[in-house]
């Protein structure tokens, strides 16, 4: 198809929360069965929580859903969901909230290896590009960092509206000056990035691996939608 332009989710799409070991130095775990050390599975359940997250808060209290349901239109409620993810998972209070503060650096968020090339492509040929992303803090400073530009930057705490809500991809294209048929959304969550269909976007579905097994996660599906790169 001719694309005037593309849009991109941040989080698993352009971007990736990559934590190492030293993040959990010191941190333990404590449930029922006592205290342990934050281990490589331990670890890779927390990231999860942080970056996929789907139940929220197992304790469900009043406070906590309502944070959960929430979380992408306000910083405040962003962390308080979060804070509340982790400790259900059994990390004590102020490892959490060291964790979290980790998840909301922009220098904690790595670029998978064809963002940068990939946006600066699009922009060579003429085609308009937008993040749009269910977030509640800045992420510019990671995209400027890493030399990523896009056209727009659309977050949901900004325009106070959460995918898959087609509301917030109408902003982006009115901001872009593209109608929907001419565009396609790019991102990692069928459920959230998909509704962009509902207002007649195309759609191209990425799968959010680590940043050292996707090289050309981008490239490859556009190319086939005839985008030229």
């Amino acid at each position: 198809m001719h694309a005037s332009a593309v849009l991109f989710d941040f989080s698993g799409t352009l971007f990736r929360l990559e934590g190492d070991d030293s993040w959990f130095t010191g941190m333990e775990l404590v449930n029922d069965d006592g205290r342990r050390a934050v281990d490589e599975h331990a670890q890779a359940e927390l990231m999860d929580r942080l970056t996929h997250p789907t139940g929220g808060s197992v304790t469900r209290t009043a406070e906590a859903y309502h944070a959960w349901v929430n979380r992408d239109l306000k910083p405040a409620l962003h962390r308080e969901a979060y804070l509340h993810a982790l400790a259900d998972a059994g990390l004590s209070g102020h490892h959490a909230e060291a964790l979290y503060r980790r998840a909301i650096d922009p220098d904690s968020w790595v670029p998978y290896p064809d963002t940068v090339e990939v946006l600066r492509s699009l922009e060579a040929g003429g085609v308009r590009t937008a993040v749009v992303s269910n977030i509640a803090f800045d992420i510019r400073p990671a995209l400027e960092a890493a030399g990523a530009k896009a056209d727009e930057i659309v977050l949901s705490y900004e325009v106070g509206v959460v995918k898959p809500d087609p509301r917030i991809f109408q902003i982006a294209l009115e901001r872009l000056g593209v109608e929907a048929h001419e565009a396609i959304m790019v991102g990692d969550s069928e459920e959230n990035d998909g509704g962009a269909r509902a207002i007649g976007c195309d759609f191209i579905l990425v799968d959010p691996l680590p940043v050292a097994e996707r090289p050309t996660g981008l490239i490859d599906p556009l190319r086939a939608r005839g985008v030229a790169l």
